[in-house]
Formats: structure tokens, sequence, C-alpha cells
């Protein structure tokens, strides 16, 4: 374990669901509205963090994931984003906006660690580089809060994506929404409305590392 991970993961187990219902009901009693850049890692993901959340914030969604590959992966992922946001009825707009795609700068951040399993030190990096773009683009942009869709998986550590938020709010003077999205059946809701509005649901996480774990576990599956 890297010491980055290691300063990750010393954090107490924390129900981060009912920390964000106390940040929601904070800023409902301060009687606003405030603005939330939401990372987003998927349509299907993000389905039921939209449809949770823009009942109380003006969202913003970022789609930044230089991990996924193939291109063409990339590019399907990013017309079914924006078509769901388009279709989705909130309470309070929401927008999106495309963050560049560079996966050089996926390749470069987890040179070393191509080897990992599949939620391992490598994930971990991929979390914080995803993240701390959100973290930037957050600033930059004058957002209240950001936050990312990830926690919504049931593969996805969600006290490690929210100690990594806070050591990213800390650095850059932002607000983290924490969260962990698949509390209260938020996956559950995800997949039906996946189903609902047909989205693209992808088998593997979306990087060339996981797309060749997959394939090898099916491959595995066949022959037993």
């Amino acid at each position: 374990m890297s010491r980055r991970t290691a300063v990750f993961m010393q954090i107490q187990k924390i129900n981060y669901q009912k920390k964000l219902e106390e940040t929601i009901a904070r800023e409902q009693k301060d009687g606003r509205v405030p603005t939330l850049l939401l990372h987003s890692c998927c349509a299907p993901c993000s389905s039921y963090v939209l449809e949770y959340l823009s009942d109380y914030f003006k969202i913003t969604v970022l789609y930044y994931n230089p991990n996924i590959s193939p291109q063409k992966e990339y590019e399907a992922r990013v017309a079914e984003q924006e078509r769901l946001i388009a279709e989705l009825p909130t309470k309070y707009p929401v927008s999106f906006f495309a963050g560049k795609y560079h996966p050089e700068e996926f390749y470069g951040a987890v040179k070393g660690l191509e080897a990992c399993p599949e939620g391992g030190e490598r994930c971990t990096v991929c979390y914080e580089l995803r993240l701390r773009e959100a973290a930037e683009a957050a600033k930059q942009g004058g957002f209240d809060y950001f936050t990312t869709t990830l926690s919504i998986s049931p593969l996805k550590d969600a006290e490690r994506l929210n100690a990594i938020g806070k050591c990213l709010a800390e650095e850059y003077g932002m607000a983290y929404l924490y969260s962990d999205f698949k509390k209260k059946n938020g996956y559950k809701r995800s997949t039906e409305l996946s189903a609902q509005y047909g989205l693209y649901r992808q088998d593997y996480c979306g990087c060339v590392f996981s797309k060749e774990e997959q394939e090898r576990r099916r491959k595995e599956r066949e022959e037993q």
C-alpha cells in the first residue's frame, strides 16, 4: 500500500449518506439553492444521483474520464450522458460539459500499477486523477460543492472516495459533498432508471485493465 493510499484510508467509519442529508437540510434551512459540480463516470451511475440531488442543487455535470478505452467507448458514454440530461426531468436545471479526453494522463498516472487488481492502488490513483479535475473545475467555476457519482457502484469504496474528496477539498479550499449514493437503494434505482431510459450499460469499469480483467473472468467462467 502506498503512502498516498494509507493517508486516504486513515479515517474512521462514517455514515456518508447521513452527512449528505445533513448538508441538504442545512442548505434548505438557509433558503438557498447551492451549486454543485458533479463528476460523472457514466450515464447509468449518474441517473439516480441526478434524480436525487437535482431537487436540492443546481448541478453541472463534468464528464472527465481519461481512463476510458477505447475512444469509441468514451464517445458512446459521453453521448449517453448528454442524452440522459436532456431527457431526465429535474426540479432545477442540469447543465453539462465534457472534460478533455487525454488518455495519456491516465496512463502516466498509473504507470507501474498496471498489474494491480481491480479495486486496488491503481483505482485509487484513478479516482484521485478524476476528482482532482473536478475540484479544479469547481474552484474555477465558483461552485459551492463538488462530488462524484462513483460511490453509487457496489464495487467502489465510498470511504476511499470521500477521503480523497476531503483531501482535495482542503487543498483547493472547496467544499466536498460527502456521499455514498449506493445507500437508500441508490444503485437499484439507477438500474431501474437505466432500463426506463434505455441507457447503454457497459460490463467493465472503463479502462483497458478492467476490460482485460473482465474478459479473463468471462473466459474462466466459460471454461468451468
